[in-house]
């Protein structure tokens, strides 16, 4: 339940199952990941972006173990404490791998509440105290109840109260919907996607490509100059690498995102090279 939480962050289920699978598979308990280097998580966490997500969840593996006999645990207060865990997840986590009863509140959630309750199109960009007070309101009292509640909440919006095209007709409460009511206003804001083509993000996940298949340093060489250029063809990663230089990065945008990757963690500088974190 934890590493499914923390892949789904920010990434839909359909690119998440079959990394999730074959992390389960990999690693069945915190301890077997927790025996692995750190460069083997964010080698196996492939293309689900935001791959310091990777090093959270091994350092929360290696804290489980420290910390709590290799079981994850199961309040609240104590997974909130694990390395990359933050209130949401913790909260996920303790209500529907525990049965806590506990305010569990995504992006699918803050919609539903906004227009049954508020009669808003949209949730506000940011997340509210004024919302968590409404979700911790609207939880039902029993652990059993609130669990419940929290998934079908959330299956409401994720499936009938969508963001672009609600399925009215559907929905079990639209009788009770103050947004129906309302005549349906539109959203006082549009969402703005976030950019990738040209970015520092898309360069970031190429070197990230490349550095995931290479079973050895990567010299800073290769990263800068095409392989041809240089005379010989790298064994193993001339594919991500040729991707890499298609984007055709200006020098201080490649530059940048190798220097943003050693900071983060998810690669170190070796005698010979880059690679990713042992």
């Amino acid at each position: 339940m934890l590493v499914s939480e923390v892949m789904l962050q920010q990434t839909p289920v359909v690119r998440v199952q079959p990394v999730w699978e074959e992390w389960l598979r990999r690693w069945p308990e915190p301890s077997d990941l927790a025996r692995e280097p750190a460069g083997e998580a964010v080698r196996a966490w492939g293309r689900l972006g935001y791959p310091r997500r990777a090093l959270r969840l091994h350092a929360a593996a290696g804290a489980i173990c420290a910390d709590h006999g290799g079981n994850v645990p199961g309040t609240y207060a104590e997974l909130l404490e694990l390395p990359g865990v933050g209130s949401y997840t913790a909260a996920a986590v303790a209500a529907f791998a525990f049965g806590r009863r506990e305010t569990v509140v995504d992006t699918n959630i803050r919609r539903v509440h906004a227009r049954l309750f508020s009669g808003a199109a949209l949730p506000s960009p940011a997340l509210t105290a004024a919302e968590m007070r409404l979700a911790a309101e609207s939880l039902p009292a029993g652990p059993g109840p609130s669990v419940r509640w929290n998934a079908a909440v959330m299956e409401l919006g994720a499936l009938v109260c969508t963001a672009r095209s609600p399925k009215c007709r559907e929905c079990p409460v639209s009788a009770s919907c103050a947004w129906l009511a309302a005549g349906e206003p539109p959203p006082t804001y549009t969402p703005k996607g976030q950019s990738w083509h040209g970015t520092d993000r898309q360069v970031r996940g190429a070197v990230m490509a490349v550095l995931r298949e290479a079973e050895s340093p990567v010299a800073a060489e290769l990263f800068r100059q095409p392989a041809t250029d240089l005379g010989f063809e790298p064994a193993g990663i001339g594919i991500p690498l040729a991707a890499l230089h298609r984007l055709n990065p200006a020098p201080e945008q490649l530059e940048r995102a190798l220097a943003g990757l050693l900071g983060d963690g998810l690669a170190e500088l070796h005698p010979a090279g880059f690679r990713l974190p042992a």
